[in-house]
């Protein structure tokens, strides 16, 4: 009888489900790590940053639905509250389900399926479950919490294709017309005006993408000294030509260029960082692990702040390409000195407004919603990419610094990263204030 006892009480445990795998699939950093991945391909794949915004978007949505279903108690759906979003699906037996691997795998599958082939993040998807099953997550249970997170997905991703971004890609392309104060390509590569519908897409919360339209900028006035416009240009030149290790400093951090294209006698080369939202997701994932969150509040403050990200590039195409403003560059090197260069790559398309500046102070109410106005962090994004890091006593002190960065930088006017940080600012209070989602 003792010898029975004991054979069912080893077959007892050894069929008792390992847990170890709690440690590591329910860390928050995991999904700040998976960010990062996202980050990583979007960055190899040459996605201009108003695209990116919609991949980051997305996908946190995505990872933020999985866990309001399984904490519904402490999360709202966003269901209802985003403008086409009616319904994402619901777990049908929620025992079975991991609902952080089920968040991470959603996460990647939206995140991946957006814009890029299929397949995209395939290998980093196979890792998580190995992940999973090799730290004692029963087979049952990844099988389950993949299959949720492949519904959640099909509903973010059916969701995700009526926001006319097909339709986008095959509108009419942008006219270049040489007329004084308009917008022309720049150098070096004299690329085609990006995304001249972006203004078209869908926005998630804002009510339209001209809400919050900014004034027109100053009048075009390069003949009359006492003109604003004349003096925005001096002040962008004289600065260009006056910079400090300091102001340089604060131009490279915020640069952000996804794809740089370096000249050297005839060669061409590439350089790669984030663009300005990958930065801003990349912060997100540096404040939650300062401020100790829980893997249910990492995805939540991965998903405000995408959102507020997404719809301000939204508000900012629709200034840009309703006002087609000529750059700093154009300008300088058309009536004042041929020879004069900014600092930073002119990126390609309109001036005003400045959209680093207004994503920028969009993501920081996010942000402030989430963490508070007095969080205290350093920025060590640009660590990666050989830029040393930045101390910020606020995420509003950051986004006010990104406005001098496009200024220091020569590619914006300062009038318009100002205008830009408060229209941004305006986009970002709507968002805070419009949704409710941790309760």
């Amino acid at each position: 009888m003792k010898n029975v006892l004991f054979a069912l009480m080893i077959l007892l445990f050894s069929c008792t489900e390992n847990e170890d795998y709690k440690a590591i699939i329910h860390d928050p950093k995991l999904y700040s790590s998976t960010a990062h991945e996202l980050n990583q391909v979007v960055m190899g794949n040459n996605f201009s940053p108003i695209v990116a915004s919609r991949n980051y978007a997305y996908a946190a949505i995505a990872g933020y639905e999985v866990i309001a279903a399984g904490e519904p108690n402490k999360y709202t759906s966003l269901a209802g509250q985003l403008h086409g979003l009616d319904s994402v699906a619901k777990p049908e037996n929620s025992v079975k389900i991991d609902f952080p691997l089920a968040s991470l795998l959603a996460y990647c599958k939206v995140g991946e399926a957006v814009t890029f082939p299929e397949g995209s993040m395939k290998e980093y998807i196979d890792s998580l479950k190995e992940l999973a099953s090799s730290n004692g997550m029963s087979t049952d249970m990844v099988d389950a919490s993949e299959a949720y997170a492949s519904k959640v997905a099909a509903s973010i991703l059916a969701w995700s294709k009526k926001d006319n971004y097909a339709k986008t890609r095959g509108a009419e392309k942008y006219t270049v017309k040489d007329i004084p104060g308009r917008w022309v390509p720049t150098p070096p590569m004299y690329a085609s005006a990006a995304e001249p519908h972006w203004k078209e897409i869908r926005t998630m919360v804002i009510d339209s993408a001209n809400q919050f339209r900014p004034v027109p900028p100053p009048p075009f006035n390069i003949k009359d000294s006492t003109s604003e416009y004349y003096k925005n240009v001096m002040m962008v030149k004289k600065a260009g030509e006056n910079l400090t290790d300091e102001q340089k400093h604060i131009a490279y951090f915020w640069d952000d260029n996804p794809f740089k294209l370096n000249v050297v006698g005839h060669a061409m080369f590439s350089t790669k960082k984030f663009s300005p939202p990958g930065h801003w997701m990349s912060i997100v994932g540096i404040a939650a692990k300062d401020a100790k969150f829980d893997f249910a509040a990492t995805t939540y403050a991965y998903a405000i702040t995408g959102i507020a990200l997404f719809d301000a590039f939204i508000h900012c195409w629709d200034a840009k390409y309703t006002y087609e403003t000529v750059r700093p560059e154009t300008v300088i090197n058309k009536y004042f000195d041929q020879n004069w260069a900014p600092l930073l790559q002119t990126p390609a398309f309109p001036e005003y407004t400045c959209g680093h500046s207004t994503i920028s102070s969009s993501a920081a109410e996010a942000l402030t919603k989430v963490f508070g106005d007095d969080f205290a962090y350093t920025d060590t994004t640009e660590l990666e990419f050989g830029i040393k890091s930045r101390s910020f006593k606020s995420f509003r002190q950051a986004a006010e610094e990104n406005n001098w960065a496009r200024f220091y930088g020569g590619i914006h006017f300062h009038n318009s990263c100002l205008v830009s940080t408060e229209k941004g600012k305006q986009v970002g209070s709507l968002i805070v204030e419009r949704l409710k989602m941790r309760k």
